[in-house]
């Protein structure tokens, strides 16, 4: 009855895990997925961006980031922010209205939703009576003007959300005041722009879409003046002193308009189609910045000559004889332009211009020549090529740091030195306590560094693996490059680029070594660089050699890619990271795993194929294991093959359904007539029955066949220095562990240091485990004497860990995707096991050792294992006793992608992907926390309150 009791209840245990873990998730890096509008407050100098699911999230200075969540998750229109208060406004597809307040609490500002509202019209009228398209909130900060598709213009009391009836602007009022011969009915509908005067808060411009403009009188409710368009409107945006406004249009032209008291109706001054004469696309937003120099800013959205650059994504700037159409990868949601907002500035002078697309924001420099892009410290496109794996690196020494940002400041030669220029609110977190870099590799062979160690992910450098192959694209060519005499004047900006030119090229396993500078890298074609940290540029020749896997067994044939060509002869390459040789696994199938030993000069690389150990100092093929089962021919096909064995995998099912039926068969008693046949499956089931009250919590697991495809594939490597053959002598081992559950051992002979160049490495196979489960195995670990996990190669001789217990036993703790099991080495006898699928039905994905350490005392941390399951569960489990500690909920378990792209951190903290652009930051430990803490003061309110901003620009346009 011993297993049915429950384990006694500790206290202090109790108490310490209290100290120990805590789980939260902290902050959202990269770029939101799918934004949908975008605002901006020169008063807050706050920018605020929407997206499709309801999120809406405010940035700063970096490390100013707050973040508000719809419950409606519905798309987020517009956004606008109340003239000089810490409020804004955001409008939905659902035609809701929500107010958000930036609000202290705690010490830091805190983002809240204060109150919602829909505008409904009278009983029986139409959608479109109330279906909002503008909104304009007033300089007083009493009331919002709502334009609808029905030409009503209704004004709302704030915060209250209620509508003044008395109030509201009908059309019918507007056609009163205009001359019969333009008084139509339909010419007052859809209001397209409101826009308050900029010296008169008593004056409002309407902007109706058949091109009618009316500047209205809000004191004495009348039109005041109109102005009549030929072409649908677009937009509005009023010049500085009032004087004069743009209109933009449906046909790719803009006119300019003039506002006199002694002219009611005016016919504009000007009407510029820019790309003309040939049909354009519509000028969908547009801005008039004066100067000292007395030349205007002209900047718009679009306008581009339908036949030929119809397709194009562009954003326009004109300054007297200089212009430039910049051209954006993907559609742009909107953009605004940073400027003086001091009311007794006579000129705007803008500074920058920001643009959100679909897939990045992008900050254009206007102040300097040739007006270049500003590197963003956050909101960085991470998916600029599609991520395919990541890696992080807690405690990066500061030597190594410094190199690699030395070599990403040679790359940023082209970006603007200004300053960020959205630089609202107070940053007051604490100082990262240590230098941690995120690693990410792409689909087109790039890997990026990213500084991951506070609330900002920000890009440090760009390696590139193309050049050591030859592929379609030359990597001398430049997209920026531009004629003299090319019309439009496009110029490409951004980073993302979704196209690989390769797909082989993508980047799978990633491994670094913080002390050495040694850099391993695989890809999807079998591809293993090993490079070296350089800071000047180089050229050399890469080394090459070639692993055969299948070690020429007959019967086996390739069916996937061709592994890539490389190039002959010296490659020139950039400072930083640069690649001294390539190891080719033959077949070109996928590099599974990776490991790097950068004291023994050694990596170790898997693929479903086998793995092989190559020195990387003498550069030489130590061996090779074949892992193929005879009956893995999927393996052979590769994940490039547009033909997938789906008859041989339904086959194999049924030949397991098939099996398993006739066992069952055997079991109850085989042949005899009906009768006895009866009795048996009867007392079958009873006996099933009792075995089931024997064991009530665990699940009955059935055995895999090792004829299950892929049993070969390496799916994790790991090296130690450890009792391999007898416990009187330790020496460096490798070993490897497969997707059908055999964990294979090789003792190592490295040559010592005086020697290391002129003897070979050698290796022999001195265990086989094959777990009787056969799952898979996805993490081995060594403990030592004193059952702590071996530090990192090189940790002990920088004096950052202590030397491993060579005098007590060591421990091999092997990770399956069902169990984890602990064995004594070695003899490699089974010493203890947790049963994880049997007892609660999921089954391992992730798995590492955290180092977590007591929030209450400096004195106390512990080494534990972190285990994600594919139920999006993290457990914590305890060193060496395979005791659950506590579990979490973390991720959502239909986010299979999410679940794949998790990657822990040495002490306690994650990330996994929300989107493919996005990285979701959690912490376990209560020590080890990153996340947004920051202020917002109110600033001061100055005298004249009635100067244009361009947070009451639309942030999202009808789409036609």
């Amino acid at each position: 009855m011993r297993r049915f009791l429950r384990p006694g209840h500790d206290p202090v245990r109790e108490r310490l895990k209290r100290d120990l873990f805590q789980f939260n998730k902290t902050v959202e890096h990269g770029f939101p997925h799918q934004p949908s509008a975008l605002g901006y407050s020169p008063f807050l100098r706050l920018m605020a961006i929407g997206t499709r699911s309801g999120a809406i999230k405010l940035y700063g200075a970096p490390g100013v980031e707050f973040m508000g969540l719809h419950e409606e998750n519905n798309t987020v229109m517009q956004i606008h922010f109340i003239p000089d208060q810490c409020q804004l406004v955001t409008l939905l597809d659902d035609n809701s209205l929500h107010l958000w307040s930036l609000k202290q609490h705690g010490g830091t500002s805190e983002l809240r939703e204060e109150h919602r509202f829909t505008l409904k019209g009278p009983p029986g009228s139409p959608p479109s009576a109330t279906q909002v398209t503008a909104v304009l909130p007033h300089s007083s900060r009493e009331v919002l003007y709502l334009g609808t598709e029905s030409g009503n213009i209704f004004v709302v009391e704030l915060p209250s959300f209620r509508v003044l009836e008395d109030r509201t602007i009908a059309p019918e009022a507007v056609l009163q005041r205009i001359p019969e011969d333009n008084c139509n009915r339909r010419s007052c509908e859809l209001v397209e722009a409101l826009r308050e005067h900029p010296k008169n808060p008593e004056q409002i411009l309407i902007g109706y879409s058949r091109g009618l403009i009316v500047l209205w009188d809000l004191q004495n409710n009348k039109a005041t003046h109109h102005f009549l368009g030929s072409q649908q409107l677009e937009n509005l945006y009023w010049q500085r002193d009032g004087s004069k406004f743009i209109s933009c249009h449906y046909d790719g032209s803009y006119s300019q308009w003039p506002v006199s008291s002694d002219n009611r109706q005016a016919e504009p001054l000007e009407n510029t189609v820019p790309y003309g004469p040939f049909p354009c696309k519509a000028i969908s937003k547009i801005y008039w910045q004066t100067t000292k120099n007395g030349l205007p800013y002209i900047i718009f959205q679009g306008g581009m000559p339908r036949a030929s650059y119809g397709d194009r994504h562009s954003i326009s700037v004109i300054h007297g004889s200089q212009q430039t159409a910049f051209d954006f990868t993907s559609r742009v949601i909107d953009f605004f332009i940073i400027f003086s907002s001091d009311p007794a500035a006579e000129f705007d002078d803008p500074s920058a211009l920001v643009v959100l697309a679909e897939e990045e924001l992008v900050v254009i420099d206007l102040k300097s020549a040739g007006w270049p892009a500003v590197h963003p410290p956050y909101l960085a496109s991470l998916h600029c090529s599609a991520i395919t794996c990541s890696h992080h690196v807690s405690n990066i020494p500061l030597k190594l740091w410094e190199r690699i940002i030395s070599a990403g400041s040679r790359q940023n030669i082209h970006y603007s030195s200004m300053p960020w220029p959205i630089d609202g609110g107070t940053n007051i977190a604490p100082d990262p306590p240590q230098r941690d870099l995120l690693l990410t590799g792409h689909e087109d062979g790039t890997v990026r560094f990213w500084d991951a160690s506070g609330v900002c992910l920000h890009l440090l450098y760009k390696l590139s693996t193309v050049r050591v192959f030859l592929t379609d694209a030359d990597p001398n060519d430049n997209m920026n490059t531009l004629g003299e005499d090319e019309w439009p004047p496009l110029r490409k900006v951004g980073t993302f680029d979704p196209y690989s030119d390769d797909p082989r090229l993508g980047i799978q396993k990633i491994y670094l070594c913080k002390y050495s500078g040694y850099l391993a890298v695989a890809g999807t074609a079998g591809q293993v660089l090993v490079m070296e940290l350089n800071d000047e540029d180089a050229e050399h020749v890469v080394d090459h050699a070639e692993a055969d896997l299948l070690q020429d067994q007959e019967g086996y044939r390739w069916k996937g890619h061709e592994k890539l060509k490389t190039r002959d002869g010296p490659v020139r390459f950039e400072a930083g990271f640069q690649p001294f040789v390539l190891v080719q696994c033959q077949p070109p199938a996928v590099v599974t795993s990776l490991a790097l030993h950068s004291e023994w000069r050694l990596v170790a690389f898997g693929t479903s194929h086998g793995f092989g150990l190559f020195d990387h100092q003498q550069k030489r093929l130590v061996f090779v294991k074949c892992t193929l089962h005879p009956s893995d021919q999927l393996a052979l096909e590769g994940p490039l093959s547009r033909v997938k064995s789906l008859k041989k995998s339904l086959r194999q099912s049924f030949r397991r359904i098939r099996r398993s039926r006739v066992s069952s068969r055997k079991r109850r008693g085989g042949g005899g007539n009906a009768s006895e046949v009866q009795e048996a499956n009867a007392k079958f089931d009873q006996d099933v029955l009792q075995e089931m009250e024997l064991a009530p919590v665990q699940r009955k697991i059935e055995a895999r066949s090792a004829e299950d495809s892929f049993t070969g594939f390496v799916r994790t490597l790991y090296f130690a220095d450890t009792f391999l053959r007898d416990s009187s002598r330790h020496c460096p081992s490798l070993w490897a562990g497969t997707n059908g559950g055999t964990v294979y051992a090789f003792c190592l002979r490295v040559p010592p240091a005086e020697r290391r160049m002129d003897e070979p490495v050698r290796a022999e196979q001195a265990k086989e485990i094959q777990l009787m489960h056969r799952a898979p195995v996805v993490g081995i670990l060594v403990l030592d004497g004193r059952s702590t996990p071996l530090p990192e190669p090189l940790e002990v001789a920088h004096d950052l860990s202590k030397s491993p217990d060579m005098q007590g036993s060591h421990q091999l703790l092997v990770v399956s995707e069902e169990q984890f099991k602990v064995f004594t080495l070695p003899k490699v006898s089974s010493k203890l096991k947790l049963k994880l699928t049997a007892l609660e039905g999921c089954r391992v994905r992730k798995v590492t050792v955290a180092n977590f350490g007591s929030c209450k005392t400096d004195d106390y941390s512990e080494n534990d294992l972190a285990v994600l399951t594919n139920l999006g569960d993290i457990q914590i489990i305890s060193l060496p006793f395979l005791k659950l500690q506590i579990r979490y909920p973390c991720i959502r378990k239909e986010d299979v992608s999410g679940i794949a792209s998790c990657v822990f951190t040495k002490y306690g903290q994650g990330f996994y992907l929300i989107s493919p652009s996005e990285f979701e930051r959690f912490s376990l430990s209560t020590k080890w926390l990153v996340e947004p803490r920051c202020i917002v003061d109110m600033p001061e309110v100055t005298s004249n309150n009635h100067v244009h901003k361009p947070g009451t620009e639309n942030a999202a346009r009808k789409s036609r």
